[in-house]
């Protein structure tokens, strides 16, 4: 679906892309945090088979949303938000429908590899946590 602003057709967002040192790696988290699947011909291969996918660009789609795309760089260093030299740059944003979900949400972040960097779920107007990925890229959940 393309936007119009007055009489001219402007770009639609199709999708985000993370730089990481492991493509592969990240790709993956995402991958099982948000549900997502690949674009075919992105699918990890087979234990102990080369990936060469993995070594130029991963696609996983989101029906109905915007896309999440991963480029290997040799070096990234991981943001040092809220504190630090190093900024954010650009965080994704999630929502879940209610507190318990954010809860439920919360501990498989961890368990996938994220790292809490703050934590406002007692925030009565919008509960939230904000994670960096395992490559350092923050993320946020939160109710909404």
């Amino acid at each position: 679906m393309t936007g119009t602003t007055e009489d001219h057709a402007v770009p639609t967002i199709s999708q985000v892309v993370l730089d990481a040192t492991d493509a592969r790696g990240l790709a993956e988290f995402y991958r099982a945090l948000f549900g997502l699947g690949y674009r075919p011909g992105d699918e990890p291969p087979a234990p102990g088979e080369p990936d060469p996918q993995g070594e130029d660009w991963l696609v996983l789609r989101n029906p109905g949303g915007v896309q999440l795309a991963f480029q290997p760089v040799p070096v990234l260093p991981p943001a040092t938000w809220p504190e630090g030299s190093v900024p954010q740059q650009l965080h994704l944003d999630a929502t879940v429908p209610d507190v318990a979900a954010l809860d439920r949400q919360h501990a498989r972040a961890l368990e996938l590899g994220a790292r809490l960097l703050r934590d406002r779920s007692d925030d009565p107007e919008e509960p939230l946590r904000v994670y960096a990925d395992p490559a350092g890229h923050p993320f946020c959940l939160f109710v909404g």
